[in-house]
């Protein structure tokens, strides 16, 4: 099991694990790894995959505990992007 949601980033910026993996610097095998849960990044990849992807390094995570809030998205240029949250 992952605890990265690094498959649904991946799809929602439209970038391919090869497209990635060129970004970071290594093979598309180590990303395909990640994202099926076989292996997991060391911090610095962790760091490098956030800053490829233009996202805080804990959305790459899968949240642990519930939230009471919800995501409020805009559609810019056909893409869904987070701006904000309300309280359920």
């Amino acid at each position: 099991m992952s605890i990265l949601k690094l498959k649904e980033l991946l799809k929602e910026k439209g970038i391919s694990g090869k497209d990635l993996s060129e970004k970071v610097g290594v093979t598309p095998a180590s990303i395909s790894n990640i994202v099926q849960g076989n292996s997991f990044p060391k911090p610095e990849l962790l760091k490098q995959i956030a800053k490829a992807l233009e996202v805080d390094i804990r959305e790459l995570f899968i949240p642990t505990i519930p939230t009471n809030t919800e995501t409020i998205y805009v559609n810019r240029n056909g893409s869904f992007v987070p701006i904000g949250e309300i309280k359920k």
